[in-house]
């Protein structure tokens, strides 16, 4: 009796084992809020993903920077800390210039634009994050770009000594060109920034305007559409190879869904978030000609700066996306 006794509970500890090994589970942190689009298009794509690979990959969504904070995101991936991680491209742009792409104004100023751009970009990302053992598994854009302020600003010369959230390199020198005096401050930290006086004005999407409350404290949005920037999920490239083939192909495929999907949100949710900015008391303002020329004069000086340092790479999208 004891003999069969030990035979059922050493088949039902392999059995227990079995399953757990059988279950992968993979953190994927983003810095943005569970009400922003793009970490509600993760959510479901983590729950696409555990139903195709009949639950044997889970992940796990991480949002307001709760498991890294953005900067960190990146590096937690490569050293494979989280398999997976959303980052805004353009917080990179110091480590190499195919992260800078989507912050060079003006160069996109449509949906259209900005996919062309993705496509164009795409290969020498891949490259780039090859390199130091990682995967682009897809990317999602943001609403285009204005500027958050509670000053009337007829011109650039208006900018001047603003205090400007600075969430990457491109943004931080907007502010040197403008005069304005840049404060590095992630989204997490845009409300509390705003309400202890820390910063007074940004260059963001509509989404984060409302996302962060922002009318609470600034009522002004200049609708410039200066960029279209976009998150990327990036992957430990180990932790895919260590899957089987059948989770990897449905891990895929469902990143390709997630990504049509969020790029479709993100045109569909643009009048939404302008409308929804008004209604609490926010206004859009449509720029003047001259703050437009001015803020295009800068950004044909920051396209100038930053094919110095793409070298040919860089001229070669750029002459592609013109074509």
């Amino acid at each position: 009796m004891r003999k069969t006794l030990s035979v059922v509970v050493a088949g039902l500890l392999a059995t227990v084992g079995f399953s757990a090994q059988s279950q992968t589970k993979w953190d994927l942190p983003t810095a943005y809020s569970p009400s922003i689009f793009h970490t509600e298009n993760l959510v479901e794509f983590s729950k696409d993903v555990a139903k195709a690979t009949g639950g044997k990959l889970n992940i796990t969504v991480h949002p307001n920077a709760s498991l890294f904070k953005a900067p960190e995101i990146k590096r937690a991936v490569q050293g494979n800390q989280a398999q997976l991680g959303e980052i805004l491209l353009v917080n990179f742009a110091n480590e190499d210039p195919i992260y800078e792409l989507d912050g060079v104004p003006f160069l996109v100023s449509s949906y259209a634009g900005a996919k062309k751009l993705a496509e164009i970009q795409k290969p020498y990302l891949e490259k780039k994050l090859a390199s130091q053992g990682m995967m682009l598994l897809f990317a999602v854009p943001w609403p285009p770009q204005g500027i958050f302020s509670n000053r009337d600003l007829k011109s650039v010369a208006d900018m001047k000594g603003l205090k400007w959230r600075s969430y990457s390199p491109a943004t931080a020198k907007i502010a040197e060109l403008v005069g304005a005096q840049p404060v590095t401050i992630q989204a997490a930290e845009v409300s509390q920034a705003m309400a202890t006086g820390v910063m007074d004005s940004m260059i963001s999407s509509s989404a984060t305007g409302v996302d962060t409350k922002t009318y609470e404290y600034i009522k002004k949005f200049y609708d410039n559409q200066a960029w279209i920037p976009k998150n990327a999920v990036i992957m430990n490239k180990k932790a895919f190879d260590a899957l089987d083939e059948a989770t990897r192909k449905a891990l895929l495929a469902e990143a390709a869904k997630a990504e049509a999907r969020g790029w479709k949100t993100s045109e569909a949710k643009t009048n939404e978030y302008l409308a929804a900015w008004t209604k609490n008391g926010g206004q859009v303002i449509q720029p003047s000609a001259e703050l437009t020329k001015g803020l295009n004069e800068i950004g044909q000086k920051m396209l100038a700066d930053y094919l110095k340092k793409a070298g040919k790479d860089g001229q070669a999208i750029v002459d592609a996306l013109k074509k």
